[in-house]
This record gives C-alpha cells, structure tokens and sequence, in this order.
C-alpha cells in the first residue's frame, strides 16, 4: 500500500491530489468488486468502456496510467513504465497488483513537481481537451469516483432501494 508522508513531496497541492486519487481509486475498485459479485448489468450505450463489467475496470485503471503518462510527458519527467491500455480478458485476477504499481507510480514520478510545474500551461489531452497539470490531476481524482457513483446506481436499482 502507497502511503504518501507529508515531507515527500514538493507541493502540497500535488501531495494532496495523489492521495486522494489513491483513496478514490481503490474506493472504485471496491465498488467494481461489489458489482461484479452480483453480476450487475451495466447500461447499453455506445461508450466502449462499458462494453463489459471488466472492460469498465480496464478503463478506470488504465486511465490512471494513462494520466500519469501524460503528465510526465508535459513536465518532462521520466517515463512511467505501466501497461496503459490492459486487456480485460483474465484482467479482474490482477487488479490489485496493477493498482499498486499505478499507485507507487504516481507516487515517485509527481513527489519533485513544484507549483510552478502545475498550472501554467495548458496542454492538449488525449482526447482534445487542453488541461493544465493541476486541472489533470483533479480529472484523475474524479474519473474513478464518478464511475464508482454510476456502478453505486447501478446496485440501487438492482436492489431496488433508493441511492443517497
């Protein structure tokens, strides 16, 4: 388990997003297990991500990678050496190990960012969208929690009982 100390990181901001991407991320992970384990039905649409419960993990977690990629591309920092785009296939059995190296990653790849680095320049996204580091940073803490909310949802209705 990555645990971020407060002395390990050059900008507090920075500290404070990867921690809470962490705790979202393994919190979405949670709530992924829960719904595979009554087989919810994810919704029909066109958004290649919910092709399958397991291709819906692949996306959230990849996507961590992927940010993380991205950002040390932007800033010039060195490479992370993590699977982006993981085959769903089998891929639910590993999740936790790829979790922690996502984890770990982000953890000593952003520690010797300033604020300087975070939110100056705005840079194209992968998807066309232009975001500053910090804007990236708060996407990544969000991703994994939205779709933890859409999985939660999709349990209420299952169960038949009201989401809060």
């Amino acid at each position: 388990m990555v645990v971020v100390t407060s002395d390990s990181y050059k900008h507090a901001g920075v500290r404070a997003l990867v921690t809470l991407h962490a705790r979202y991320l393994r919190a979405f992970v949670a709530t992924w297990r829960r719904a595979d384990s009554t087989a919810v039905e994810l919704p029909t649409t066109a958004d290649p991500a919910y092709a399958s419960r397991e291709t819906l993990l692949t996306h959230v977690l990849g996507c961590a990678a992927r940010y993380l990629t991205w950002i040390c591309d932007k800033l010039e920092l060195a490479a992370p050496n993590l699977e982006g785009h993981p085959e769903p296939e089998g891929f639910a059995a590993r999740a936790d190990e790829y979790l922690e190296d996502v984890l770990q990653a982000w953890e000593l790849h952003l520690r010797e960012v300033t604020a300087e680095m975070t939110d100056r320049t705005a840079y194209e996204s992968w998807w066309g969208v232009p975001y500053c580091i910090d804007a990236m940073l708060e996407h990544a803490v969000m991703h994994p929690m939205r779709h933890a909310y859409q999985l939660d949802a999709l349990l209420a209705k299952q169960e038949g009982t009201l989401m809060s």
